[in-house]
């Protein structure tokens, strides 16, 4: 079959001489796919997937979400899914002992690069590497395994994970999705039929836009949910925390421009609107978002209470870093950063008060 972990010269794997898909029956080919993180996101993508006419893989560091997989024991909306075998559930990508056709990458953004070098030596030529994850990570991804493999997904729903291997969906939602560079590859039918498993499918051309609005509003959600320790639902009913979301998302919205970003719609919310306009129309915007995304949990926070490392520096750091480039202050984001830290080095307590800091010296 295949050898298990020679490498060539430059770091692939080499792989023992098979029958090429010209030579088998389409009825003997099956995509080999890949998700690699397997939490809210990635873990729907994956009870979606089990089941279709694929040889799907995950691969997780948490060895109780391995252990599920393998068992049967993973749930998705409080059913099991089917045990996959023991070479379909790997630690990381890199254990493959075969390439992938299509990889997904559903894991925090400090996670990235790590994950991208994992994959590298499991990929064809014409392999398809399509980021999930949030925050500004294409690039990155690109980087690493080149820019005609890479493609990018915003995520317009949301899931949540509140046990191992235990899958909750929390809206609805689809996918819009995009390349690095004009000059790389689109992607491909096959991938997109995967990803409508899940939900519909749009293209953009401005993958760039689309990203950086959507890493807007998770620098609002994602944060001040570890910051406040609710749900949107409930941190969208308390003004000071809308206050605050108006706050981050202004900052964002300013580095864009400054940057020559073209911000991108990514849902019903126009972030140019919240960032310049005045009024309580932004505040019962927010209600709104708050209502419909009401169960929606942050990840960060899942994260911070696991006791890993919180991806803020990824997604506020990138409105902050961005920012100084084109001298525009991102004081709040920092500020967010800072009390983000501060709980998951178990300094303070996330709750209304961490809130009510973040907004000293600030307006809206």
């Amino acid at each position: 079959m295949t050898c298990g972990s020679p490498r060539s010269p430059g770091g692939q794997k080499t792989f023992r001489k098979k029958p090429t898909r010209d030579t088998l029956s389409p009825e003997a080919v099956q995509t080999r796919v890949i998700i690699v993180g397997v939490g809210g996101i990635g873990g729907v993508l994956a009870a979606n997937l089990i089941g279709e006419p694929i040889d799907l893989t995950v691969a997780t560091t948490n060895a109780e979400i391995r252990a599920a997989f393998l068992s049967g024991t993973a749930r998705f909306e409080g059913e099991n899914l089917p045990a996959l075998p023991k070479q379909n559930v790997l630690s990381r990508a890199d254990e493959a002992s075969e390439p992938f056709d299509i990889a997904f990458i559903a894991v925090q953004p400090n996670a990235i690069d790590d994950v991208a070098k994992s994959l590298l030596p499991v990929l064809r030529p014409n392999s398809e590497v399509i980021t999930l994850s949030n925050g500004l990570c294409d690039e990155r991804v690109a980087g690493v395994v080149g820019i005609e493999r890479a493609r990018g997904a915003v995520v317009m729903w949301g899931a949540r994970m509140p046990r191992p291997a235990e899958y909750i969906r929390t809206s609805s939602g689809g996918f819009l999705v995009g390349v690095v560079d004009p000059e790389g590859g689109a992607l491909s039918l096959a991938a997109e039929r995967l990803l409508e498993k899940v939900g519909p499918v749009r293209r953009t051309q401005n993958l760039l836009g689309a990203r950086f609005s959507k890493l807007a509003l998770n620098s609002a959600i994602s944060t001040l949910g570890t910051l406040g320790g609710k749900t949107l639902g409930e941190m969208m009913l308390a003004r000071n925390c809308r206050k605050a979301a108006l706050l981050i998302i202004s900052e964002a919205v300013r580095v864009a421009h400054a940057g020559g970003t073209e911000l991108e719609r990514v849902n019903a919310l126009n972030l140019e609107w919240l960032a310049r306009g005045r009024g309580p129309l932004r505040h019962a915007a927010l209600i709104a978002v708050g209502l419909r995304y009401r169960r929606l949990r942050s990840s960060m926070l899942a994260a911070v209470e696991r006791g890993r490392a919180p991806a803020v520096d990824h997604l506020n750091g990138e409105i902050v870093r961005r920012g100084h480039e084109v001298g525009v202050s991102a004081s709040v984001n920092q500020r967010a950063i800072d009390l983000v830290w501060q709980i998951a080095r178990g300094e303070r307590q996330a709750g209304d008060a961490t809130i009510a800091a973040l907004l000293q010296g600030s307006q809206a």
